[in-house]
């Protein structure tokens, strides 16, 4: 053990006989803080000492010590997790998102997209809970681009995402006083955004139990919503409305199945990826979750239900209910609640004041996402802080494990939301939109990558998946798959931002769909040039498989894996089947 690490301990004899022990026994004969004192000292650094780190080490193997070892709190419970997962990418894109989808692709190329979107979706969580389960460090898959593939790419993908979340939470405190428009515009949008500033200000220096206990609500709420939309849509159809009769499928007759072909097809696919932005977030969580390897299998397993009940179905029954024709689909803005199908169909259907408890639920949803950029940005430049590729103040964890100044310059780049008073504040936010445009389908890519060089690690080092508690369903072929899939919508968002659907090609619209494509790229080339680290991956043989496990005795984890593995072979048959599934 290091000396440093043995210090505390030390004590000495005085002449009399008695024992003067040193600070670290002093420390806990110390009466505890209370009221104002206790909190004032929580901002403090938590103890956080020099970790022994042999220099010898390589870089990757550096970062992935420093990361096993942040002092994050732990304090997330499985309840807190089930609900991040289940309800963490509803938002905006599905309420309100699914409008424009429907218009430009019809309800047939809707459904082919999210499905095939889904699916992709499905296959990148259950490769990312394979990793966060084995590895809940902190940073989680922004980390495991540097430990498994390469340092400048890990470099370049860990500040996209952190660039991501930076610009969101200004985005969606304007998109919550747009859907407030709905009921009143009489009122300075200027006093809502203030109002939601310091509501996500309050909810974030509860730390991450704040965080879980915030998601844990809004996305309960979310998910009552949807679930009662698909039993009240599927009476709709059916002709139990106060208005308009049986539907049925006639809107899939006329005005028909597609929009606008195959390359409306492919225009939702776009869209449709940037519905499931954040379903990432339940591996990033498993840092500050007390038992992961509980925990996170049945999160990740909760994806395949939350993409076919709550896209899916809900999907479905939109493309019934709503034309895509229908005028009220075109809004002038992206957050407009006036343009979403979920409230076209209930006003549709005659029914009254539901369409305001809808949009009661956007409103939730939007903040939810906003509440969501802090927790994703600070725990990202934490990450990067600790890996030497930020600067070292954004590692600052206080007591109650929060970053506090990640946390710190989030809520002040959220302040950028007070532009909304302003004319132009359209043109301002298209732009930081743009930033991060496609920054969600970089991260998935990532995220199978990294999986397809776990795995093959594994192969080379002449170890197997016996040592591991929780495997990919869809294995790692699933990966092979999900980063195909990404690389497609990449192609696919190209050619529409070269020749945008029933337009002719625009400079600055390409660069609007596009612009984070060559700032990922400089990112990377810069990180090279600095590190003057010119290979282009990590050799599987020298791949850290180790560090930041928190079974440190793999013999007698692989002894309780193949114990619990015979007990579940023992269940009957829909037992195992419920485990397999939930």
């Amino acid at each position: 053990m290091p000396e440093k690490e043995l210090s505390y301990l030390h004590s000495r004899t005085e002449k009399d006989g008695g024992v003067i022990v040193d600070a670290f026994d002093q420390q806990d004969s110390k009466p505890p803080l209370t009221g104002l004192a206790k909190f004032v000292d929580s901002f403090k650094r938590a103890d956080d000492n020099e970790m022994g780190i042999d220099p010898n080490l390589t870089e990757a193997e550096k970062i992935a010590v420093r990361t096993a070892n942040a002092p994050l709190s732990r304090s997330l419970k499985n309840r807190h997790l089930q609900m991040i997962a289940i309800g963490g990418s509803i938002g905006a894109g599905l309420f309100i998102g699914s409008g424009k989808t429907l218009r430009i692709g019809g309800p047939a190329g809707v459904l082919i997209a999210y499905i095939l979107i889904g699916s992709m979706i499905y296959s990148t969580v259950q490769a990312l809970g394979e990793l966060a389960i084995t590895f809940p460090v902190s940073g989680a898959f922004v980390t495991y681009n540097t430990r498994f593939i390469d340092e400048s790419f890990g470099f370049a993908m860990a500040w996209n995402y952190a660039m991501q979340w930076l610009v969101v939470m200004p985005l969606e405190l304007v998109a919550a006083t747009i859907v407030i428009d709905y009921w009143n515009t009489k009122y300075n949008p200027a006093t809502f955004v203030a109002i939601f500033w310091v509501l996500i200000l309050v909810i974030n220096f509860f730390g991450v139990r704040g965080y879980g206990e915030a998601e844990f609500i809004f996305s309960m709420i979310k998910v009552i919503a949807v679930v009662g939309f698909i039993f009240l849509g599927i009476i709709l159809v059916c002709g139990g409305g106060p208005r308009g009769g049986y539907i049925g499928g006639k809107y899939w007759h006329n005005p028909g199945a597609f929009a606008n072909g195959f390359k409306g097809v492919c225009s939702v696919f776009v869209t449709a990826a940037f519905a499931f932005a954040g379903t990432e977030l339940c591996g990033l969580a498993a840092a500050e979750t007390s038992n992961p390897r509980k925990s996170l299998p049945k999160a990740t397993k909760q994806v395949f239900w939350r993409i076919t009940l709550f896209y899916v179905i809900s999907l479905t029954l939109i493309g019934l209910l709503v034309p895509y024709t229908d005028e009220r689909l075109v809004a002038e803005s992206s957050w407009d609640a006036s343009a979403s199908p979920f409230v076209i169909a209930i006003k549709n259907g005659g029914i009254s004041g539901l369409p305001s408890v809808m949009n009661a639920v956007i409103l939730i949803s939007v903040l939810s996402v906003g509440n969501s950029s802090v927790f994703g940005s600070s725990r990202t430049l934490a990450a990067l802080a600790a890996s030497g590729q930020a600067p070292k103040i954004f590692g600052y964890i206080d007591k109650n494990g929060r970053p506090i100044v990640g946390i710190t310059l989030q809520l002040a780049l959220g302040l950028l939301c007070f532009v909304v008073a302003s004319d132009k504040y359209g043109e301002v936010f298209d732009w930081l939109l743009a930033l991060s445009g496609l920054s969600s389908i970089y991260t998935w890519t990532a995220i199978c990558l990294s999986h397809i060089r776990f795995r093959r690690a594994l192969s080379a080092q002449g170890r197997n998946t016996d040592e591991i508690s929780y495997t990919a369903q869809a294995g790692v072929y699933g990966s092979y798959y999900g980063a195909s899939l990404n690389l497609l919508v990449l192609i696919a968002q190209f050619w529409i931002a070269i020749w945008p659907l029933g337009g002719k090609p625009d400079a600055e619209v390409f660069f609007m769909n596009y612009v984070s494509l060559p700032i990922v790229f400089t990112f990377y080339l810069c990180h090279k040039i600095w590190t003057k680290n010119w290979k282009l991956f990590i050799r599987a043989k020298d791949i850290d498989i180790d560090t930041g496990r928190r079974e440190l005795d793999l013999d007698l984890f692989k002894q309780e894996l193949a114990e619990e593995r015979a007990y579940i072979a023992s269940l009957p048959f829909y037992k195992r089947w419920y485990k397999f599934w939930c």
